[in-house]
C-alpha cells in the first residue's frame, strides 16, 4: 500500500474458504507482490506456482519455500511436478495462484497472450474452481525486462476478480489434448475481458502467440 495506489473490484467472487485456482494476466514481475496483497486481503492466503530461478537465489529462496510456494521449471517432467505439488496443495483447501501464461506477456500492447494448458488440467483434474483475474497497471511500476522500479510519484495499479470459470463441458476430460486447449482457452477469455473493462479497450481478436 506504501509502494503503490491500489484499487480492487470483485473481490467478493474468491472463496473464503475451500480449494481455488485463481488464473491472473502477467505483465511484470511486480505482479506477484500486489496479486499477493490483494488475495490476502480477499481472505485467502496466496499460494504461487514461481518460476525456479527465484528459489536460487540465497534469501528469496528460504523465503519462498518458508511461505509454501512451488517452484516451476521449463522442463515438462519438472512443470508436472510442479502441478502435482499444487494438487496437493488445492486437497489441502490453498489458494494456488497460477499465470496461465507462464511467463510475461510478450504482446505489443500488453493484452494475454495465448496460454499454457496447465490452468485447465489442475482445474479439470482437481475440480477447484478457476477465479480469472485481471490487472492493469504495474508494467508502471516495473516494465517486464528492467531492473528499475518506478515508485514515485506513486503509481496507480487496479485488479479485478471475475466469478468463477464454466468449465463443466470439459469434465473429465483432462486427459483430452482438445478439451485441455478449449478450457485454458476459455478461462483465458475470460481473463482477457477482465483487462478489457480495466483498460476500456477492445482487445485483439486472435491473442499474441510465442508457442
Amino acid at each position: 500500500h506504501v509502494l503503490v495506489r491500489n484499487k480492487w473490484g470483485g473481490q467478493e467472487n474468491i472463496p473464503k474458504t475451500g480449494p481455488v485456482i485463481i488464473a491472473p494476466n502477467h505483465m511484470s514481475y511486480a505482479d506477484w507482490g500486489t496479486d499477493a496483497l490483494f488475495f490476502y486481503e480477499s481472505g485467502r492466503y496466496p499460494t504461487f506456482l514461481i518460476k525456479a530461478s527465484a528459489f536460487k537465489v540465497p534469501v528469496l529462496r528460504k523465503l519462498l519455500y518458508g511461505c509454501g510456494q512451488i517452484p516451476v521449471n521449463r522442463g515438462a517432467a519438472d512443470a508436472a511436478l510442479a502441478l502435482k505439488q499444487a494438487e496437493q496443495a488445492l486437497k489441502e483447501n490453498a489458494a494456488v495462484i497460477i499465470y496461465p501464461e507462464g511467463t510475461a506477456t510478450r504482446d505489443p500492447d500488453l493484452w494475454p497472450m495465448v496460454a499454457k494448458t496447465g490452468v485447465a488440467r489442475l482445474a479439470l483434474t482437481t475440480g477447484a474452481p478457476v477465479i480469472p483475474v485481471a490487472r492493469w497497471g504495474t508494467q508502471d511500476v516495473l516494465p517486464y525486462g528492467s531492473k528499475k522500479a518506478k515508485l514515485w510519484p506513486r503509481q496507480t495499479v487496479r485488479t479485478v476478480a471475475g466469478k468463477p470459470v464454466d468449465l463443466s463441458q470439459w469434465a473429465g476430460k483432462q486427459t483430452s489434448a482438445r478439451a485441455l486447449r478449449a478450457a485454458t482457452d476459455a478461462i483465458m477469455s475470460e481473463v482477457t475481458a477482465l483487462v478489457a473493462s480495466l483498460r476500456d479497450a477492445e482487445p485483439p481478436a486472435v491473442p499474441f502467440d510465442i508457442s
